[in-house]
């Protein structure tokens, strides 16, 4: 009985750590995204409201696996502009560039943004687009980091004035993900289980 909680609560913790580990990525490079801490990189950021004026972290990570270029944006779909940059790399639709990086180079952008009170009571997504170029071949990566609900209410807290740090990488090469050392120990633990029931 000891054994089986033991391995429910290693289960349970697999099966978070498989939440943060996870990551968007194809042969060219691998982009990660948080929004206020929550990772956006497995799913939309969702159920989240704002009100106008009220401060929120962006933050991607983007690694190359390739020796090339990664250029990216953050961007809103909708045809009204509801965000501003209160801090950060760059503005809403305008391209960040890393031209000639060696394969393993990863560095993480964070920005504040904020509603700007363009748009309000409906939803408006923000998004990221990465492209990964390679020669004359690219490869792109681009999904929704969150998808908040934008209250027409005004922000009264404090607004964020000094500018987020910026983290930059140390052209390491980047690490490999846990996921496969994850899935022998949960298996080795299975095959355990099912032995010693069956003693």
């Amino acid at each position: 009985m000891k054994l089986k909680i033991i391995i429910i609560i290693i289960f349970i913790i697999l099966f978070l750590n498989i939440d943060i580990i996870s990551a968007e990525e194809n042969e060219y490079g691998i982009v990660k995204a948080w929004f206020n801490e929550q990772n956006a990189t497995v799913e939309t950021v969702e159920g989240i409201k704002l009100r106008v004026g009220e401060p929120v972290e962006v933050k991607v990570e983007v690694i190359l696996k390739i020796d090339g270029d990664v250029s990216f944006k953050l961007y809103e779909p909708g045809v009204t502009r509801a965000y501003k940059i209160i801090n950060g790399p760059s503005d809403i639709e305008n391209w960040i560039d890393n031209l000639n990086m060696e394969s393993g180079w990863s560095k993480t952008y964070t920005w504040t943004v904020t509603p700007n009170g363009a748009w309000k009571n409906g939803n408006a997504p923000l998004n990221i687009f990465v492209q990964f170029n390679k020669g004359m071949n690219n490869k792109k990566i681009q999904f929704t980091i969150a998808n908040p609900y934008i209250l027409d209410e005004q922000y009264t807290g404090a607004a964020a004035t000094t500018p987020a740090p910026e983290i930059t990488g140390t052209g390491a090469q980047a690490k490999e993900t846990p996921f496969p050392p994850v899935i022998f120990v949960f298996m080795a633990l299975l095959v355990a289980w099912r032995l010693r029931t069956r003693a």
